[in-house]
């Protein structure tokens, strides 16, 4: 018998069509298990998903993430060459990047204004914009 958080979890895998493995389960438990959008990296996640008893690999929650992210069911928010964060929130919104935290969070929609952007080159179109706020202290 599953707990709703399972079948939540189970239920949020079945949206794309992707078998509920246990690697993906403890995954997506660790991300969306108690209904709150998340902001993470696959080291912070690898830690959370250890830390609860499986034994799960970097490289494995890596590939999950990117199956999930492939999938429709997370966004990837890239703030440096060498750093991703993935949000469980897909639809488009703008991100603080609280650069002296390392951390990524949400940004308020509702005053972000976009008046235009330049036209794609020749011989592609624009598949998304992602817009990365960096804050410091002062």
């Amino acid at each position: 018998m599953h707990n709703s958080s399972e079948i939540n979890t189970i239920n949020w895998l079945k949206k794309s069509n992707l078998r509920p493995t246990k690697q993906r389960l403890a995954v997506a438990e660790a991300l969306i298990g108690d209904g709150n959008d998340r902001h993470v990296t696959a080291e912070s996640l690898f830690s959370s998903v250890n830390k609860d008893g499986e034994a799960i690999s970097l490289a494995t929650v890596y590939n999950t993430l990117n199956t999930f992210r492939d999938a429709g069911l997370l966004t990837e928010v890239v703030v440096d060459p060498h750093k991703s964060y993935f949000c469980t929130r897909v639809d488009d919104h703008p991100h603080f990047y609280w650069e002296d935290k390392g951390l990524l969070t949400d940004a308020p929609n509702d005053k972000l204004q976009m008046t235009g952007i330049p036209e794609a080159p020749e011989g592609a179109e624009i598949s998304k914009v992602d817009v990365v706020i960096r804050l410091r202290a002062k």
